[in-house]
Parts: C-alpha cells; structure tokens; sequence
C-alpha cells in the first residue's frame, strides 16, 4: 500500500538581530556584535520582512562585507510592516484590532525561509514583529530566534538593579504632567516590590526626559542609564538620585539609551 503525498516542506521565520547602532554617528564593528552564526543565517536568507526597508538594506550591505548574500542586495524581497503596526503596535491597543500578519508569510508556506529584522536589536522586543511572530505559530511554522544584542538585557545586567524581578514600560507620556505621573508610579512599583523599572525615549527628547526624571524622583531612589550600547563609547552609570542631581550631568540628544529605576 503507497503513503499518500506528503505534504511540501514549509520555511523557517528566522528573527534576525541587528546591531544597536542605527541612528548613532558611530558604527559598530559588525563581526564583534553579533555572532558569526548569526550573519552566516541573515547572509543565507532572500526574503525580509522588516520595520523599515532602507534600514534593512543597509543592513544587509553591511552583512554582505562579512558574508557574501545569497541573493544580490536588489534582488532580496523586502516586506515592510505596515505603519499602523508602527503607530498602534503589533496588537493594536487598546480598542483596537490585533494586526492579521498571516498574509506577510505566504513565501514560508510556500516552503522559502523567511527572515524578521527591525532597525535595532531584536525583532519583537521592544520593537514591532510580535504579531508576525505569532502568526508564524498560529500557522504551524518553525521560529527560530538568532542570537545578538538584546539593549534592555545589556543595560539590565550592566545597571546593578535588581535582574530578578523587572518590567519594561517602553515610552513615558510626552506631557509634563502625565509623564510625571507616571515615573511616579513607576517608582512606587520599584520601591515597594522590589521591580526594576526599564524605559526607553526617542534619542532627542533623552535630556528633557532625563530632567523629569531628576525632578520627580525621590533622593534615595536609584537611577540607571546605558547609553551607546556595544559601541566603543558605550556607558552605564548607576546612582542615587541625589548624587545625580549633584553631578549636574545630562545625557545627549544623539544617542540611544535605556533608562531604569529601582532599589
């Protein structure tokens, strides 16, 4: 008796790291930040589905100097997600529709691997991905995470905060008043459980953040910054507010960085 016919083989969703350099004026060196395996991957890969395009490319460029693709750079198939993943998030909010991303891996039904990048670190961490991830198991594909520089990670183990017990709460309000509230409770949360309290800001607005923070934090609270991660100027310094506010010091405007609150 003949087996009937198998079913064809299905691709890979590989999410592939990038470094944590984009928007910074320096570069870092590439073969130093992420692993050889993981560029080896990313090298392998024809099909993207990412949160920018021209970041990708570039990326990739750089990819190419250490491993060769295997695709010329115009001939990879770049995916962009849409914007409303970029606003909104991947799903959707309060309110709102989770995004379907089922339609972005038809290619990996179709049996070709598929890589998901975002511009900095890793996809779907802190960045938009999360429901391409999640349609990828819903559709009984393989995920595969790639090992690299994961920004919140490093600036944790670097910061003496408490890694044991933490929460990310991505970006504060912009209004003065509503973000002064919320650092507020978000020092209440790392005082009295112990909870080491991570946050990011688009790089421009680092020094009015930093500011609020100086503001509204009480004297005994500990404040942590990490700054330029992996990059040769990369810094993490820890302190108590009131030493902070005596160092009169602020950071720039230029630079990506995390900041954590904690005990």
């Amino acid at each position: 008796m003949s087996a009937g016919p198998q079913a064809a083989p299905r691709g890979t969703l590989y999410l592939v790291p990038a470094p944590l350099d984009f928007g910074c004026d320096a570069q870092a060196d590439l073969a130093d930040a992420l692993p050889d395996g993981t560029l080896r991957t990313a090298a392998g890969l024809t099909r993207w589905i990412c949160e920018n395009a021209k970041s990708t490319r570039a990326y990739l460029k750089r990819v190419d100097a250490v491993h060769p693709l295997a695709a010329p750079l115009q001939a990879q198939q770049i995916t962009e997600l849409p914007r409303e993943v970029h606003k909104k998030g991947d799903h959707g909010g309060a309110g709102h529709v989770p995004f379907d991303a089922r339609p972005l891996l038809a290619e990996a039904l179709a049996g070709h691997d598929i890589g998901l990048v975002s511009e900095a670190g890793m996809p779907a961490v802190a960045d938009p991905g999360s429901s391409v991830v999640r349609a990828a198991h819903d559709l009984g594909l393989r995920v595969v995470p790639l090992v690299g520089p994961v920004s919140l990670l490093l600036a944790l183990a670097a910061s003496g905060l408490n890694g044991q017990g933490f929460a990310f709460t991505g970006y504060l309000p912009q209004d003065g008043g509503e973000r002064a509230q919320r650092i507020r409770e978000l020092e209440s949360l790392a005082l009295k459980q112990g909870q080491t309290q991570l946050f990011i800001e688009t790089p421009y607005r680092n020094a009015a953040l930093w500011q609020a923070l100086l503001q509204t934090l009480q004297p005994n609270t500990r404040l942590a910054i990490a700054s330029g991660l992996t990059l040769q100027t990369a810094r993490t310094d820890s302190r108590l507010v009131r030493q902070w506010r005596q160092q009169n010091e602020a950071p720039d405007n230029r630079t990506p960085a995390v900041f954590l609150i904690g005990r």
